[in-house]
């Protein structure tokens, strides 16, 4: 006998059918967000919203935001529009003067990334690309001065030290003429440079592929069905809820090794009072005494420590995402640029010949000034960065009500805001024939010519990645020992067209790019 009926089958039924009819009514309704606030907008379809290919794994997050960019546009949705990821509705960005001012000029609106995050519970997460509000002011003040000029400038012949095993590696490729993964020697590079100047640890990883550090980078990086739905789920469940469910982004093993490998190098270098040129050594100077001086020492002479100083946790953090972000997207720039010479002799022939020249003048030498100098090689990276931008897309939280420029609309407080990176960097519009490589797009004249917020791999405003002039530095190392040594040509090995793996967060070409490598005398 049934509660409603007679019947306990038919009740059952009606409940389920009940519930599944409230779902759906729940979901057409948060579809309708955007038609209610009158932006533009695609019909969305259920239970994807406009990101289907995104949730059935069939696209990156990049490449789903760069098609959404050019239908709105194709329809002539040239300002802004909302899409929905599944049935969260976002605001999508498209016309560079409003990127700027979500970025710059209205910023105190859009501090935050919208990223979760557990300082307690996950430690690692409490970096300063996560950090919100006054957090985050106050973590990039005390930062800043450890990315200046002079400071990148100190660490530089860590990072000339770490080309010799890179040489090494090539070597023995152009004696065997053996095809080489270049994003996974390059990796390696990057991460015995980072393993360096972050931690003041010889992580060997050019030298033994499976070191630790190199291990546990890549764990970080590695990307099944589980990972893909955590990441969607940082996006799609308000934080408070994964608050509560004391929910964690950061795999254990990862978590373990990084906490353990910055405690021990804390202690050590406190005990012994040890100074070496690198950013552990300035993040050391934040914990003890609050701020980067210019002296050697990591306490004040008094011993005591500054109120404003880097807790522990804070300064593992702050670590451990200088150590990912890096190694991952200096190594991923390097590894594009080198596909774009290899299928363009011409442009790398013209490289050499600027690496040459500007070696010369410093007697064969690696040296800051020398890199300096490449403006070439500027080009080079800047078109390769165009491209293929490690970070296709960016995001921004509103985190308070904010009335859009010129229209009555308003985008309300806790929505999310997507910035296409690669939409933008491949619009005809302002990148005519995007798909050439053509580094002259970054003369002077050129980029002059284009409206700002058109080329933003690093981001923009203040938010504007704190790394950019490191990672760019050790980029230019890369490709100057490589292309001074060796003629790069595209090994049969590498599936053409590129193909961008769907399981990475940053851009990837599946299946590797491998190149063959020829010594030059």
């Amino acid at each position: 006998m049934g509660v409603f009926t007679e019947s306990s089958t038919f009740d059952a039924v009606a409940i389920l059918v009940t519930i599944i009819v409230g779902i759906i009514a729940y979901c057409k309704w948060k579809l309708s967000y955007w038609d209610k606030m009158g932006l533009p907008t695609l019909t969305p379809t259920l239970p994807f919203g406009n990101t289907k290919d995104l949730l059935l794994g069939r696209k990156t997050f990049g490449e789903q935001f760069r098609d959404l960019y050019r239908t709105l546009k194709q329809k002539g949705y040239r300002k802004h529009a909302g899409v929905y990821l599944g049935i969260k509705p976002f605001y999508v960005t498209i016309d560079p003067e409003l990127i700027k001012h979500i970025m710059q000029k209205d910023f105190q609106h859009f501090v935050n990334h919208g990223f979760y995050i557990n300082e307690e519970n996950d430690p690692l997460t409490g970096h300063l690309f996560n950090l919100e509000d006054a957090k985050w002011r106050n973590m990039r003040v005390k930062l800043t001065p450890t990315f200046t000029s002079g400071k990148i400038k100190m660490m530089f012949q860590t990072l000339a030290d770490c080309s010799v095993g890179l040489k090494e590696i090539m070597d023995e490729s152009a004696s065997n003429h053996a095809p080489v993964d270049i994003k996974e020697i390059l990796g390696r590079f990057t991460t015995d440079i980072i393993g360096s100047v972050a931690f003041g640890l010889e992580c060997n990883s050019l030298k033994d592929p499976d070191a630790e550090f190199r291990k546990y980078g890549r764990r970080v990086f590695e990307v099944n069905n589980m990972e893909r739905i955590k990441a969607l789920i940082q996006f799609a469940v308000p934080h408070r809820i994964l608050d509560a469910i004391k929910f964690k982004t950061t795999k254990p093993d990862v978590e373990k090794f990084f906490m353990k490998v910055v405690l021990d190098t804390v202690n050590y270098r406190e005990k012994n009072n040890l100074y070496r040129k690198d950013f552990m050594h300035l993040l050391l100077q934040l914990k003890n005494r609050g701020a980067v001086t210019e002296d050697e020492k990591i306490k004040d002479d008094n011993g005591k420590t500054s109120e404003k100083a880097l807790t522990m946790n804070e300064l593992t953090a702050q670590a451990f995402v200088f150590f990912l972000a890096g190694f991952e997207t200096s190594s991923t720039t390097m590894t594009f640029a080198l596909y774009e010479l290899a299928t363009s002799p011409d442009v790398q022939e013209k490289l050499r010949e600027e690496i040459n020249t500007v070696l010369d003048k410093h007697n064969n030498k690696l040296t800051y000034d020398g890199l300096m100098e490449m403006t070439y090689m500027d080009k080079v990276l800047n078109e390769t960065l165009r491209k293929h931008p490690p970070v296709p897309m960016l995001n921004r939280r509103c985190t308070k009500n904010y009335t859009i420029p010129g229209t009555s609309i308003v985008i309300k407080k806790g929505i999310d805001i997507v910035i296409p990176v690669l939409g933008l960097h491949t619009d005809p519009e302002y990148y005519p024939n995007p798909e050439k490589f053509d580094p002259e797009r970054f003369s002077e004249e050129l980029k002059h010519s284009r409206p700002a917020y058109t080329w933003i791999p690093f981001g923009e405003g203040p938010r504007i990645c704190i790394g950019m002039r490191f990672g760019l530095l050790q980029s230019k190392v890369g490709l100057a020992t490589l292309l001074k040594n060796y003629k790069i040509t595209l090994s049969k090995k590498t599936v053409l067209p590129l193909k961008l793996d769907k399981n990475s967060f940053v851009t990837t070409a599946a299946g590797g790019i491998w190149i063959d490598v020829e010594k030059l005398d």
